[in-house]
């Protein structure tokens, strides 16, 4: 079967991302009834939404995996991926906006902008993503529209400019006013918000309407010059000049347009979808994808156009009991179909695509072809993993992949019967295939499997899964923190390797690096050797291998370093008794002698904690952070609660959920996600036995 096709310039890519609980899915949910995708409402709650088609996100009311699927309104056609907001799987949105070339960006009207919501937004700045906004839940005690526009400026840094006002709050919502058209807008709730009104702004709501009419104007006149002639010069400006003026200043991220609605209530989505069309990017809008040539190492670009050579980043694996093992892809370049062979850049081997699927969710539809712009999952892809670069085998090219955090946190796990040991390493690799973030390890001297990742509900939900997809029966030992190693000063170390072998010759190798802190930059490999004839040229790769080799276990208490640089700054070699083992194996050592005499310390993650708790229970809140060497950054107020910023090491956080509703009788909400590392305050020496 082969997809509606729709052209280039009316597809839109886009991505719902937001803090847990603000309404993406609830949202989702309506753009798929309004646009005849779905004929009946699925409710979050209920355990009955589309998009959350895991067992495990329906008993929790959660989005945990990101779900694609595609729709069309007003003949364009919108391919959406409908994120988590849960900090546990931030991978899911890292991936997801990688390859989408617009969002929405969904804010409670009560909360605002929430810990989670600067997550994102920052993810979606780095790949620089024109976005719009809309303001959820209108229709809640406590709801206000033009707070939580402040706090997208004040908090996000960004320029939010309304091209929509709601009418009432909290139980009198029951429409928006389109600055833009200059037209109130309201709803019908017999069929479901699906029958709505376009009239004449009401009498008492015209001054407010033409006062931020007039603002939208100025802040466009900015950065347009035929908006700011007409406004200057005293002429009515036509809604669709302003129309394609708010357009041009979004694509070029200038500004931020902010709707506003009332989902659950079935309020305003229609309208964000108009937004969608008006002012998110095409694949055309977007610059076309650059890469790197893997036999020349020059940059090139690729046109986003179906005759050029096939370029596509996969960057979702997903396990099917139907179908097997998927991979989602975005084509940049040219198209594939059914049968033919990609080549994977990364790995450097051909792979044939036997199916390619539309999604819709967790429902497939089998198509013959896929072209630039779209979004799709392939079957037969047997090798290929997140941030691979899939290309036409006579044109490669090389794309950026992405990058995810480290996990923070591990638990050990055993099977419980033999059986279950051989299921075991076949399902946790599975699980380590899909997500980038959830590592698999084994503790050599203890023999235990150690599983790693972002948190203890990250890590629940992938047991959970073990058990119920995977029929796996373990036993789980007690999370605990996944500490770091690093160096608090420079030293220089030399290494020379010999061993003499029972047939008479040697291996030689002869390396001097040096190792300084790098803080908060991560870890760092320089060859400041090069070009020089101390070490010839083949043995680079391996020397470099053997000091991220060596980097993997500290000196302290074997935990992975960080936060270091090491320069390659001398060294020798023998024509006859040199080869890549002998470099690999000096570089190793070489390492953790000059880690051992660089003052090596240990570090633990800090967390970044809110919790919004009524007045009446703050003291008892504070004084329990203070017992959990918990550094308050703020108190706030908001709508009678008071919001807590603070920071705790995540080793005092354990347990939190439980303490935190026994203090507030159930009443208080807290959120948590990595902040940084931290130097150990503790005495080290109880962590040598960790």
């Amino acid at each position: 079967m082969q997809q509606k096709k729709s052209s280039l310039e009316r597809t839109r890519n886009i991505g719902i991302m937001a803090h847990i609980d603000a309404g993406k899915t609830t949202t989702t949910e309506r753009i798929l009834y309004y646009t005849g995708k779905v004929h009946r409402i699925g409710e979050v709650d209920d355990g009955a939404a589309t998009m959350d088609w895991m067992q495990q996100e329906k008993e929790r009311g959660i989005t945990i995996t990101s779900a694609a699927i595609t729709t069309y309104w007003k003949d364009y056609r919108i391919n959406i991926i409908d994120t988590p907001g849960h900090v546990d799987f931030t991978v899911e949105v890292e991936r997801s906006l990688r390859v989408l070339d617009g969002a929405i960006a969904l804010f409670c009207a009560v909360g605002g902008v929430e810990p989670q919501s600067e997550t994102v937004w920052k993810q979606a700045d780095r790949y620089h993503i024109p976005r719009i906004a809309y303001i959820n839940k209108m229709d809640r005690v406590g709801a206000n529209f033009f707070r939580a526009v402040d706090m997208i400026r004040e908090r996000l840094n960004a320029n939010p400019v309304p091209v929509q006002i709601p009418i009432g709050s909290e139980d009198s919502f029951f429409g928006v006013i389109d600055l833009v058209k200059m037209k109130a807008i309201t709803y019908e709730n017999e069929s479901l918000g699906a029958v709505f009104y376009e009239e004449d702004v009401p009498t008492e709501f015209l001054e407010q309407a033409e006062h931020y009419r007039n603002i939208l104007l100025e802040k466009i006149s900015e950065f347009d010059d035929q908006i700011m002639e007409l406004y200057l010069e005293g002429h009515a400006v036509s809604s669709e000049i302003l129309n394609a003026a708010v357009r041009r200043a979004t694509l070029n991220s200038k500004m931020i347009p902010i709707l506003c609605g009332a989902s659950f209530r079935n309020k305003g989505v229609q309208q964000l979808l108009d937004a969608v069309v008006s002012y998110l990017p095409s694949p055309l809008d977007v610059p076309p994808i650059e890469g790197v040539n893997p036999e020349t190492g020059k940059t090139e670009v690729r046109l986003t156009q179906e005759d050029a050579p096939f370029a596509a980043l996969a960057f979702k694996v997903a396990t099917d009991p139907f179908v097997g093992r998927l991979v989602f892809f975005r084509i940049y370049s040219g198209k594939i179909s059914v049968g033919q062979q990609a080549y994977n850049v990364n790995l450097e081997k051909k792979e044939r695509l036997g199916r390619i699927l539309l999604m819709a969710a967790n429902k497939k539809e089998d198509i013959s072809e896929a072209v630039c712009g779209d979004i799709v999952a392939g079957v037969g892809f047997k090798e290929t993993k997140t941030g691979h670069t899939l290309t036409d085998i006579r044109k490669p090219i090389l794309l950026e992949t992405m990058k995810f955090p480290d996990p923070v946190i591990y638990v050990s796990i055993e099977p419980r019967t033999k059986a279950d040991q051989e299921k075991l390493n076949d399902s946790l690799s599975r699980l380590a295939d899909e997500d980038p973030t959830f590592m698999v390890r084994m503790n050599e001297e203890t023999g235990q499997t150690i599983i790693s990742g972002m948190g203890e509900l990250h890590l629940e939900i992938l047991i959970d899964r073990l058990v119920r997809e995977f029929k796996v029966q373990a036993n789980i030992g007690k999370p605990q923190v996944a500490y770091k190693e690093t160096i608090q000063k420079s030293f220089r170390w030399e290494e020379k390797f010999y061993r003499q072998s029972a047939t008479g010759k040697g291996q030689f190798a002869h390396v001097v690096i040096e190792v300084e802190p790098n803080p908060r930059k991560g870890f760092e490999f320089v060859n400041l050797i090069k070009g020089n004839n101390l070490i010839p040229k083949v043995y680079y790769p391996a020397i470099e291998t053997g000091i991220k080799e060596g980097a993997f276990s500290g000196v302290v208490a074997g935990y992975q370093v960080i936060d270091i640089k090491v320069s390659l700054v001398g060294g020798s070699y023998s024509e006859d008794e040199s080869n890549e083992l002998t470099f690999k194996i000096a570089s190793i050592m070489a390492l953790k002698n000059a880690l051992a005499k660089a003052e090596p310390i240990l570090l633990e993650p800090f967390m970044k904690v809110e919790i919004i708790v009524p007045e009446l229970y703050l003291g008892d809140v504070i004084g329990n952070l203070n017992s959990r060497d918990g550094k308050i950054q703020s108190i706030d107020s908001r709508n009678g609660d008071q919001i807590i910023q603070a920071i705790v090491p995540l080793k005092q956080m354990f347990g939190y959920a439980t303490a935190v509703r026994s203090m507030s009788q159930g009443r208080a909400l807290y959120t948590m996600q990595f902040s940084h590392y931290e130097k150990v305050a503790s005495n080290m020496n109880e962590f040598y036995l960790t």
